[in-house]
C-alpha cells in the first residue's frame, strides 16, 4: 500500500513537472524533454521518500526497486502520451477528420497528408531538429549530411524492418511486405543529392 502511494506520488509530481516544463519552457525535442521531467520528478521522488515519515518503512532494496519503476513507467508515459501525440499521423488525421466535419474523401486524403500535415505540424522542421539535437546529421551549406552516428543508426534501422518488422502486415485490407523494404520502390533517379 505505501508502495502504491509512492507511486502516485512519482506521477502526479511527473505529471506537474511536465505541464510547468511543457507550458513554460524552451523544449528542443519533445521526447528529450519529458525524458528530462522524468529524471527531475525521479530525483525529486527519492528524496521524498527518503524524508517523509510515511516511507520510513519501506527498505532500500524496495526504494531502489521503485526508482526503477518510475523510470521505466516515466520512459513508458515519455515516449507513449506526448511524442506519439506529437507526432503521429494517426492522431493528426482523426484530427483533421473532426476538423473537417467528420468525414474526408479518401481520394483526397494524400494531398492532405502531403499538403496540410507536412505544413501544419512542421513536420520536416521537427524531424530535422530532431536528427540535429541527436547527433546523427547535420546541415553544412544546405546539405543534410549523415554523421557516424547517423550511418549507424540508418543501418540498423533499415536492418530492423527489413528482418523483424511483420511479413503480412495489412494495408487496407490487402496484406502485404511492402513496408519491410519501402526503399526497393524508390525512383532510381534522384536530383537532389550533395556532392
Amino acid at each position: 500500500m505505501i508502495s502504491a502511494l509512492a507511486v502516485g506520488m512519482f506521477v502526479s509530481i511527473l505529471l506537474v513537472i511536465y505541464i510547468i516544463h511543457a507550458r513554460f519552457f524552451f523544449v528542443d525535442v519533445v521526447f528529450y524533454s519529458a525524458l528530462q521531467d522524468v529524471v527531475v520528478a525521479a530525483v525529486i521522488s527519492v528524496f521524498l521518500v527518503y524524508l517523509l515519515p510515511q516511507f520510513r518503512i519501506i527498505e532500500n532494496a524496495e526504494r531502489v526497486l521503485l526508482c526503477l519503476i518510475w523510470l521505466l513507467g516515466g520512459y513508458a508515459f515519455a515516449i507513449s502520451v506526448p511524442t506519439v501525440i506529437d507526432r503521429s499521423l494517426s492522431f493528426y488525421l482523426l484530427e483533421k477528420l473532426e476538423q473537417r466535419g467528420g468525414g474526408i474523401k479518401q481520394a483526397a486524403l494524400e494531398g492532405v497528408i502531403a499538403g496540410e500535415f507536412m505544413q501544419e505540424y512542421r513536420v520536416l522542421d521537427a524531424r530535422l531538429t530532431e536528427q540535429l539535437e541527436s547527433g546523427t546529421i547535420v546541415i553544412e551549406e544546405g546539405c543534410v549530411r549523415l554523421t557516424g552516428k547517423g550511418k549507424r543508426v540508418a543501418w540498423l534501422s533499415a536492418a530492423f524492418r527489413a528482418s523483424f518488422l511483420p511479413k503480412h502486415r495489412q494495408l487496407l485490407g490487402e496484406y502485404s511486405a511492402d513496408l519491410t523494404t519501402p526503399h526497393l520502390r524508390s525512383r532510381n533517379i534522384v536530383d537532389y543529392q550533395c556532392p
